[in-house]
């Protein structure tokens, strides 16, 4: 996909930031893909971006506009087809991150052929995978793993991989979701592949590679969420882990949206994903855990780090506020490198 920029986010009417967690990821990583905001009424949350409407954006020079927020069950909202269908009448292509197909719209598919504008659906890859193998693969692998959905392990990944770029230690960002997909302009929305063969494309994900290669994964849904768990273990198995880091968002008490289901201890879920991961790299181990302390005071900061690792041992940060370096430096300094997988072997369960 070459989605033109600039970019015009569209908020649609969601008064919540997590929402537009699309939006939020696209501006704090490409901010310069980033001309203006799209909101349907005051109410909507405010990314501090201008506010232009389809028409002046296009006026401006804006290539296409960017759903920057995520619905529960990725359906596109009836509220935003007027919209949207003005964009597309301004010339403006239309990027979506949602499991709705843009072009399953009639009304949409048929403004956009009129218009000959283009329609990204970022969330579906045109691709056939095959099922997971399980063969032990050459290179480095780093995955992000999570207590909850949507507490930081995109932007876990990115702040490690621009520490590794610091270095100048071979390394790639791998995405696994739509946003990630935006802002790094390639990768495979893990989570819209049919799931059988869902850990076979993390293997494609992450081919074979130099052995100091690292690849750092995106990591989708969590272990402990009642809906999206498949996800992540398909993550696990097919992209066969060296290394893990868990990401957390120590305000909250329950898995978002599920007020019956209580969060699990750092520990409990330390040890649930490297039992996971070790069926297909018995080597898998945590050596992080990064913390979403957005909004959070410095003392609130050094408190919530100070719990992180008491409970863990590991190391911790936060990707925004003081960025992943600590988690490179514990790489390097480590008196043997992490050893490499192992191929499984059947009837040799962890």
């Amino acid at each position: 996909m070459q989605i033109a920029a600039p970019y015009l986010l569209f908020l649609g009417n969601t008064p919540h930031r997590l929402d537009a967690k699309t939006a939020s990821g696209i501006l704090d990583w490409r901010p310069q893909l980033c001309a203006g905001q799209c909101r349907l009424d005051a109410g909507t949350v405010d990314l501090g971006l201008p506010d232009m409407t389809p028409a002046a954006a296009a006026a401006a020079g804006v290539r296409t506009l960017v759903i920057g927020v995520a619905t529960f069950g990725g359906a596109l909202d009836e509220a935003w087809i007027d919209t949207l269908l003005a964009a597309i009448h301004a010339g403006l292509d239309i990027a979506s991150g949602m499991h709705a197909r843009l072009g399953e719209n009639p009304r949409i598919a048929a403004a956009a052929r009129q218009a000959g504008v283009r329609l990204f659906d970022v969330r579906h890859a045109n691709a056939h995978f095959d099922v997971g193998s399980g063969r032990k693969r050459s290179g480095r692998r780093m995955l992000m793993v999570g207590v909850d959905c949507a507490v930081g392990k995109k932007y876990a990944a990115l702040a490690i991989h621009r520490a590794f770029a610091r270095r100048g230690m071979a390394a790639d960002f791998r995405a696994t979701g739509q946003t990630g997909i935006l802002i790094a302009g390639a990768g495979i929305a893990i989570d819209a592949v049919v799931a059988d063969f869902a850990a076979g494309a993390a293997e494609a994900l992450s081919p074979d590679n130099e052995p100091g290669h690292w690849d750092v994964i995106e990591g989708q849904g969590s272990l402990f969420h009642p809906a999206y768990a498949g996800v992540s273990l398909a993550l696990l198995h097919g992209s066969q882990p060296d290394a893990l880091v868990l990401c957390h968002d120590p305000r909250r008490t329950h898995i978002d949206g599920y007020p019956d289901y209580p969060l699990p201890t750092l520990a409990a879920c330390i040890a649930a994903n490297e039992q996971a991961a070790r069926l297909t790299n018995r080597a898998a181990r945590c050596i992080a855990v990064a913390l979403n302390t957005r909004d959070m005071g410095e003392s609130q900061r050094a408190d919530a780090f100070a719990r992180a690792h008491g409970e863990t041992g590991l190391v911790v940060f936060d990707p925004i506020a003081t960025g992943a370096d600590a988690v490179v430096d514990t790489l390097l300094a480590e008196a043997r490198e992490l050893p490499q997988a192992s191929p499984h072997t059947p009837g040799d369960h962890p």
